[in-house]
């Protein structure tokens, strides 16, 4: 039986070891399996509220979209999204989910603060929201995040080359008219993560 929350169906237990088994390899020290923990609590927020079109797809797509992170690597989101194809073909068989559905999403991630509401419709843009909902996070949950980032780019690139760019997505995402896509993280979470990314900005 699933042991994790907010699940709209039940997962095998053996589905649930091999997800824990990739976000502990490599280590990590944000996307680990504890951020996907938080971006499912988002997941189940949306459930009792406006509810999704596709909650299963949506759901394995917040438990994969990080199992296979390499700092540095491009092709992160393909390689989630090829092991969630894998996984539900192994142990989902009989299920009947929408597994290129779970895959575009998860693909989906690898274009964060490039997109905007007209590009996705509205599970894809409340699941997206749901993994940037750090953004809003309270001011020292903010800034343990921003330093896990850092940590985990550490030997991959120079410190020098990390901040930049680091800096660059972040004023890219506080310029940006949106920076979240769905109206209810919009309405909730704005101005919240506004003031976390000036803050960060200005440090």
């Amino acid at each position: 039986m699933s042991t994790l929350t907010n699940s709209p169906f039940e997962l095998p237990e053996g589905l649930i070891r091999a997800v824990q088994a990739a976000y502990a390899s490599p280590p990590r020290a944000y996307h680990s399996f504890a951020h996907v923990q938080e971006v499912l609590a988002h997941v189940g927020d949306v459930t009792a509220g406006p509810g999704w079109k596709q909650p299963r797809e949506v759901f394995l797509a917040a438990l994969f979209h990080d199992a296979v992170y390499v700092a540095g690597k491009s092709d992160n989101e393909a390689k989630s999204a090829d092991l969630a194809g894998q996984a539900i073909e192994t142990f989902l068989p009989r299920a009947s989910l929408d597994v290129p559905r779970v895959k575009e999403l998860i693909l989906l991630t690898a274009r964060h603060g490039k997109l905007t509401p007209a590009d996705v419709d509205s599970d894809a843009a409340l699941f997206l929201d749901c993994d940037m909902a750090i953004l809003a996070a309270d001011a020292p949950r903010f800034d343990a995040y921003d330093v896990a980032i850092e940590q985990e780019y550490q030997g991959v690139v120079p410190g020098i080359v990390f901040r930049f760019n680091r800096r660059r997505f972040l004023k890219r995402l506080l310029d940006a008219p949106r920076i979240y896509l769905s109206d209810l993280f919009h309405q909730r979470l704005d101005a919240r993560a506004r003031e976390n990314l000036r803050r960060a900005l200005a440090a």
